[in-house]
C-alpha cells in the first residue's frame, strides 16, 4: 500500500531555514506528481508545491523564490529546503501523491514552527 512518511521539522527561528524530506513507498515515485501541503492552525489545508514526473517544480507565491522542491528518484525520497523562513510558515507539512489538487493520500505531517 502507499507509504509516505515525512520527517524534518522543527522549531526555527525566523529567517532561518529547514530541510524536510518524505520517504514513498508501494507505488512507482519516478512516474507521479508529488507535492507538499501545509496546514496552519485553524486553517485548512493549503498546496505548497509540487513536483512532476519530469523534475518540474512549481509553487505558490509566498514560497516562491524562498523554498526548493526536488526529488531522488534513487530513494524514492521528496525533499522540500526551506530558506529565509516567516513565522506565517507555521504549519504542519504534508507530502502527497497525485495532481495537486488531491490531498487524500498523505502522510501523517512533520511540524514546522516559525517563532523567536
Amino acid at each position: 500500500q502507499v507509504q509516505l512518511v515525512e520527517s524534518g521539522g522543527a522549531l526555527v527561528q525566523p529567517g532561518g531555514s529547514l530541510r524536510l524530506s518524505c520517504a514513498a513507498s508501494g507505488f512507482t515515485f519516478n512516474l507521479h506528481w508529488m507535492n507538499w501541503v501545509r496546514q496552519a492552525p485553524g486553517k485548512g489545508l493549503e498546496w505548497v508545491s509540487a513536483i512532476d514526473s519530469t523534475g518540474s517544480t512549481y509553487y505558490t507565491g509566498s514560497v516562491k523564490g524562498r523554498f526548493t522542491i526536488s526529488r531522488d528518484n534513487a530513494k524514492n525520497t521528496l525533499y522540500l529546503q526551506m530558506n529565509s523562513l516567516k513565522p506565517e510558515d507555521t504549519a504542519v507539512y504534508y507530502c502527497t501523491k497525485g495532481a495537486p489538487s488531491d490531498y487524500s493520500v498523505r502522510g501523517q505531517g512533520t511540524q514546522v514552527t516559525v517563532s523567536s
